[in-house]
């Protein structure tokens, strides 16, 4: 039987040991990759386009069909409601979110987002009372529809419109294709959401008695200095 000598067993030592560190640094190497990817600030989907992975169907009672078709989320005709209702982390302050709406039967809203604001939540109405309200649910009690940011807007059926929300500890801003249509001031008012829209808690998007489609929902931390410069520029209200 062969047995190695001392010189060739001191060998293979040195070898083993520059495959080691050969190896090391490229562990070291790809942290940083892997931290890049983490970053809380860059763009995050939330919906895959295949799937529903992270998100629940809500059981409002009466709600219509939820399924992922052509690369969008359907949310079938509900009695009143049908909605989603993302399952995993979500921040309370200083990001933002965006989403795809398409409303494609129905008269009413298809694609309504309800999202924190710090310990409260808040809903962005799109295309309420009957089809073409705008704005927060609810402001010092106040719906959308008779509050400081009651807006009114028409939507087109099988239309695609992109909604983005940002909130941050001085306000609430809302945009509808390019056009901002929400910017409100939080400061001395009570933010709240309407009781339907609790099963919506911490993000959900929902409609009423309307099919809609999402698709392109995405989200991103604001950087501080983003937060602090919308702050910054933010006048202060009276209380």
């Amino acid at each position: 039987m062969y047995r190695p000598n001392s010189r060739t067993m001191f060998y293979l030592f040195l070898a083993a040991m520059s495959a080691v560190f050969l190896v090391a640094p490229l562990a070291v190497a790809d942290e940083p990759a892997k931290k890049a990817k983490a970053d809380p600030c860059q763009w995050r989907e939330l919906f895959d386009g295949k799937t529903l992975d992270g998100w629940k169907a809500i059981k409002f009672g009466g709600e219509g069909k939820v399924k992922v078709q052509e690369g969008s989320i359907v949310l079938g005709t509900g009695e009143p409601m049908t909605g989603i209702v993302w399952s995993g982390n979500f921040p309370k302050t200083d990001y933002e979110v965006t989403l795809d709406g398409m409303k494609t039967e129905g008269n009413d809203f298809f694609a309504t987002a309800t999202f924190p604001v710090g310990d409260c939540f808040c809903s962005f109405v799109t295309g309420g009372w009957a089809g073409t309200v705008i704005g927060l649910s609810s402001i010092d009690f106040n719906d959308a529809s008779e509050n400081a940011t009651t807006g009114f807007k028409s939507f087109d059926k099988k239309r695609w419109y992109h909604f983005r929300i940002r909130v941050t500890k001085a306000k609430i801003e809302c945009w509808i294709d390019d056009q901002k249509v929400v910017d409100f001031v939080t400061t001395g008012h009570k933010i709240s959401i309407r009781f339907e829209c609790d099963p919506c808690r911490p993000f959900g998007v929902s409609s009423y008695m309307t099919e809609g489609r999402l698709r392109n929902i995405r989200i991103r931390q604001l950087k501080s200095e983003e937060a602090a410069a919308i702050a910054a520029e933010t006048p202060k209200e009276k209380e």
